[in-house]
């Protein structure tokens, strides 16, 4: 079987195949041909399904999904757009959660949601690591301190930019600036000689933020525990990710403690038209 496999029964021609092609490797010999390949399309193919999943008649097959494994667009599931805006503007960061886990299964279908995000060249490289259990998410926060703590001392301006000795204190008397007391923390990494994995893990991470809204589940960005992440080495053993990799995002997830009850405002947007 090739890479592309066309129903000649079901194909129309029309073409549309070819012109979403992100790569171009798509083409029409002659006006009365079929579609196919390029020579050396297959090398260059980034395995993304825009041909089969555009195609009106479900004729395009590609090696790795066939039409009917991929489910069909429900028109009534889509937003509209003053309900898109509302769900945007609901989204809080929640800093605030419950005494209470969530399910490895609820936090294994809110990521599989998030895989879908885009990434460059379809490389899909996020991967991810879920510190699930109570007693591992503390322990991670006190690392994180542990690396303020030697910020203070060794002086570093990132002591003053992040308020650094500030978060301590507060660590100190009790509290937890650093992971909010938030039952799980979920790391998106991936190769840190990948160039496209910084904006493929920040823009996975968000799908996740939004998704986790349909869990009832409240998100904040772990700011500090990334960054400690990438910079303490106790905190990168600790972690015992894949060798090469890094992370690149860090998700605070449990269940909201309180409900948000209004839409805040924020500024006037500003927009430059060219």
């Amino acid at each position: 079987m090739g890479l592309l496999t066309v129903d000649q029964a079901l194909c129309r021609r029309d073409g549309i195949c070819a012109e979403v092609c992100p790569v171009g490797i798509i083409e029409f010999k002659d006006k009365d041909a079929f579609p196919t390949l390029i020579d050396g399309g297959d090398k260059l193919c980034i395995r993304c399904g825009h041909c089969v999943a555009v195609c009106p008649h479900g004729a395009m097959a590609h090696i790795i999904m066939k039409p009917e494994e991929c489910p069909p667009v429900k028109d009534d599931g889509l937003l509209l757009p003053e309900q898109v805006e509302h769900f945007l503007r609901f989204r809080r960061s929640i800093r605030n959660y419950k005494k209470k886990q969530v399910d490895r299964e609820v936090l294994t279908n809110l990521i599989n949601i998030a895989r879908f995000a885009p990434s460059g060249h379809n490389s899909q490289p996020v991967r991810w690591l879920v510190i699930y259990e109570e007693d591992e998410v503390r322990k991670m926060t006190g690392l994180v301190v542990d690396w303020m703590r030697d910020l203070i001392k060794e002086d570093s301006p990132l002591v003053a930019a992040m308020h650094l000795d500030r978060v301590v204190s507060f660590y100190d008397a009790g509290l937890d600036p650093i992971c909010r007391n938030a039952p799980h923390i979920i790391v998106a990494y991936a190769r840190k000689d990948d160039r496209t994995a910084q904006s493929a893990c920040n823009i996975a991470l968000t799908y996740l933020e939004l998704a986790a809204l349909s869990f009832d589940l409240g998100t904040c960005w772990a700011g500090y525990f990334n960054a400690a992440a990438s910079f303490w080495p106790p905190m990168q053993k600790e972690m015992g990710l894949p060798e090469g990799n890094i992370s690149f995002g860090a998700m605070m997830v449990g269940y909201p403690k309180f409900k948000y009850q209004r839409l805040p405002l924020r500024n006037t947007t500003s927009i430059i038209w060219r």
